[in-house]
């Protein structure tokens, strides 16, 4: 009767260890990113490459220059203020200060006023900044427009959750992971939440799908300054979280009086 009994529990085991092996199989199937990538190389991909935008609350780098004549461009360039030594002497190079996009998209550029910035690329504004500027000189002048400070936000399951600057202000939702050192087991890949600013104030929150390769293709993909992404994580971390020292060691002798149990069986079968 007790050989029974112990064989009835081996065969109980058996078919909670085949039950585990599949839904280990299932879980797999949430972890890899991109997993219909076969179907993406075939679908049919726009070629329009992406550009970020400026917006309110930006910091700018502007550089207006005339080639022929360096001097004349400076009074079109924002300069910290020169630090003279007690002899009057220049202790240092000049050094251009940052510019802030306000609330309506513009900044204000000495000689030029107010030029509303908000709302176009990088090239976009130099061109504009160009037209604005080009009478004054005898040649066409240079304008470089650089992000000072384009920072993205990556928290949740990550292993380096964090805020992190992006020096040319180009940034994709899988770069982001990068920076965060890519998210941990317990991330949910297919409920990645984005939460983005627009120059309006209007707050959104999108919900990405890593496991499909159509992501690259999303509208979305590319992140805008101060977006936040958001790794949600999966009941099995919720799980744990709830899981004291108490239950730990409950789990402890339950494997314990399993493996004593099977040992038992092995001798009196």
């Amino acid at each position: 009767m007790i050989k029974r009994t112990y064989k009835d529990f081996g065969y109980l085991l058996l078919s909670v260890m085949l039950l585990a092996s599949v839904a280990s199989c299932n879980s797999y199937k949430k972890v890899p990113y991109m997993q219909n990538s076969s179907e993406f190389r075939n679908a049919e991909q726009g070629g329009v490459a992406h550009e970020p935008r400026i917006q309110p609350q930006d910091l700018l780098d502007i550089l207006v220059l005339n080639p022929d004549d360096p001097a004349a461009s400076l009074s079109y360039n924002m300069v910290a203020p020169t630090d003279f030594g007690d002899r009057g002497a220049l202790t240092s190079q000049p050094t251009l200060q940052e510019y802030l996009v306000n609330s309506n998209g513009e900044v204000v550029i000495p000689n030029l006023g107010a030029v509303k910035l908000g709302g176009l690329t990088l090239p976009e504004a130099e061109n504009l900044i160009i037209d604005k500027v080009k009478g004054a000189f005898s040649t066409k002048p240079v304008v470089t427009v650089r992000f000072a400070d384009f920072k993205i936000s990556v928290l949740g399951e990550v292993t380096a959750p964090g805020t992190y600057s992006v020096k040319n202000g180009k940034v994709n939702v899988l770069q982001a992971l990068a920076l965060a050192r890519d998210m941990t087991i317990y991330g949910m890949r297919d409920n990645v939440k984005l939460i983005r600013e627009n120059e309006n104030g209007k707050k959104e929150i999108i919900e990405l799908n890593l496991n499909d390769a159509s992501i690259l293709n999303s509208p979305y993909y590319y992140l805008c300054q101060n977006d936040v992404l958001y790794v949600t994580p999966n009941k099995s971390k919720a799980k744990n979280s709830d899981i004291g020292s108490s239950t730990s060691l409950w789990f402890s002798a339950t494997s314990i009086l399993i493996s004593l149990t099977s040992l038992m069986y092995n001798i009196l079968k």
